[in-house]
């Protein structure tokens, strides 16, 4: 008889675990197909991007594992070259695709900050890693944003999050703090 009841336990944990991984997948989906993008450049809004540091943030803490954050800005792109609304648009979206080229499709997230400023994060890759993949990236700008007197100056700012000590007293400020650090080393 007991038999019965260990049988009857037993499947009803397993079913609790499909029914969450279910919901788990269900959600993931969901969050995908309605994630606000910037219409341009296709990529997440500053906003979005904002929300999903938070989590790296509180996953790090978790886990223990680094992650790092690369800041693209195209130096006063704008004001150097005088350029109509669509050819800087064709430009800006040509930047985009340099991000989706070099980043790893479903873990790393890139988003478009400001008119002229991009931000990569980078879970699970350490400082030296994002370091590399900062360089391959501006190269590649100034590789495909060729034009005759077209003047390009890319920046590039990487900063490595991990878990402080309680440095912070909310997420927020930690996520704030990575991103002015990453814009710093973009002056540099």
């Amino acid at each position: 008889m007991w038999y019965f009841t260990w049988i009857l336990g037993l499947l009803l944990a397993c079913s609790l675990g499909i029914i969450n991984v279910l919901r788990l997948e269900a959600q993931e989906t969901w969050d995908k197909e309605h994630i606000i993008l910037d219409p341009l450049t296709q990529l997440m809004t500053r906003d979005t991007m904002l929300g999903r540091l938070k989590e790296k943030v509180e996953n790090s803490k978790r886990n223990g594992f680094p992650f790092s954050i690369l800041f693209i800005s195209l130096k006063d792109f704008k004001a150097k070259n005088n350029l109509p609304k669509f050819e800087m648009d064709a430009i800006l979206r040509s930047v985009a695709d340099c991000f989706k080229e070099d980043i790893r499709a479903g873990v790393d997230i890139a988003a478009r900050m400001d008119e002229q400023e991009f931000l990569i994060a980078m879970p699970g890759s350490p400082l030296k890693k994002a370091e590399e993949i900062a360089a391959q990236v501006k190269n590649e700008i100034i590789e495909r944003v060729k034009a005759p007197g077209l003047v390009v100056d890319v920046a590039t700012g990487v900063a490595e999050y991990s878990a402080y000590p309680e440095k912070f007293t909310t997420i927020a400020l930690e996520v704030d703090e990575l991103i002015r650090i990453a814009k710093e080393k973009s002056r540099a």
